[in-house]
């Protein structure tokens, strides 16, 4: 992905490394040392540059800390965001594009804008943000390149590998790079596979185009609008909801409220799910029109 920076002749290419743990089997660590981070940072510049030479003209900026792919994957790219603006703090140089790497300090402190939810640990895939940034025609270039190859054959070389699995003090079964639209496509691939296809698009309209607005409108699922910003889910009283979503279907009281509960539940895993992705979310009550009151 190439996202046009403040400067108009400069663009960065966002991406992760992501790293697949083995199941049930957490990093040790949040973050890696900082030798350890500039060893990595160098190993990832290294494989980047042998898939597409043209890497070695741009700045490259990698956080060590790893996070939850729903971290990345948030409006406005956070993450990246705040890799960049401590890019842009590090000392400058004249002797060609720089390599940062940010890590955990002496005493083992991550800095503050690298901090993981804590929320979102567990998952056996964690995922290490970069970015590249310079000259915006070989920066698109770049750009282009990766997406056509990084899925298939983005694979982190052995030492690489070696050196987060060090770092981190946890075995990796696979190490890979990935843009941020990989990322997002492998997550909705995932989603797909949990019953959660129906939300990818209000996920993907919050990532991609934000300024636009989308709807969950497919019964049996909770009805939800994304518009400015946040989604809005409503709300049913149990009659409500039985005349939206059951019409003239003969169903006894017991059985009723068994239904009613499972849809409160879908409810809140889905407003879970976006408050993941860093996508607020409004409960509101709804009468007889719901999409008006949305």
């Amino acid at each position: 992905m190439i996202v046009t920076t403040a400067a108009s002749d400069a663009t960065d290419v966002f991406g992760v490394l992501a790293l697949e743990f083995m199941p049930g089997v957490q990093p040790a660590q949040p973050a890696l040392s900082q030798a350890d981070a500039g060893r990595l940072a160098g190993l990832l510049g290294r494989d980047l540059a042998a898939l597409v030479p043209d890497v070695r003209g741009l700045e490259l900026a990698f956080a060590a800390a790893h996070f939850d792919p729903a971290e990345v994957l948030r409006p406005g790219w956070v993450l990246h965001r705040r890799l960049d603006e401590l890019r842009q703090r590090a000392p400058q140089r004249n002797d060609g594009p720089r390599l940062i790497a940010f890590g955990a300090d002496a005493s083992g402190q991550v800095p503050l804008p690298f901090h993981a939810d804590p929320d979102l640990h567990g998952g056996s895939l964690r995922v290490l943000p970069f970015l590249l940034v310079g000259d915006a025609a070989l920066a698109q270039a770049v750009a282009a390149e990766f997406e056509e190859i990084l899925l298939d054959r983005g694979m982190a070389q052995a030492d690489a590998a070696l050196c987060a699995q060090e770092g981190f003090g946890s075995r990796i079964e696979h190490a890979r790079y990935l843009t941020v639209h990989d990322l997002a496509a492998m997550t909705a691939l995932q989603y797909r596979n949990q019953g959660l296809e129906a939300l990818w698009p209000l996920i993907e309209t919050a990532l991609l185009a934000p300024q636009r607005e989308a709807w969950l409108d497919a019964p049996p699922e909770p009805l939800l609008r994304y518009v400015r910003g946040e989604v809005n889910i409503a709300l049913f009283s149990p009659d409500t909801w039985r005349q939206r979503y059951l019409a003239d279907a003969a169903v006894d009281t017991n059985a009723l409220m068994r239904r009613f509960a499972h849809f409160e539940a879908r409810q809140r895993q889905i407003a879970a799910v976006l408050q993941a992705h860093g996508v607020p979310v409004t409960f509101v009550h709804c009468n007889g029109k719901a999409a008006e009151e949305l």
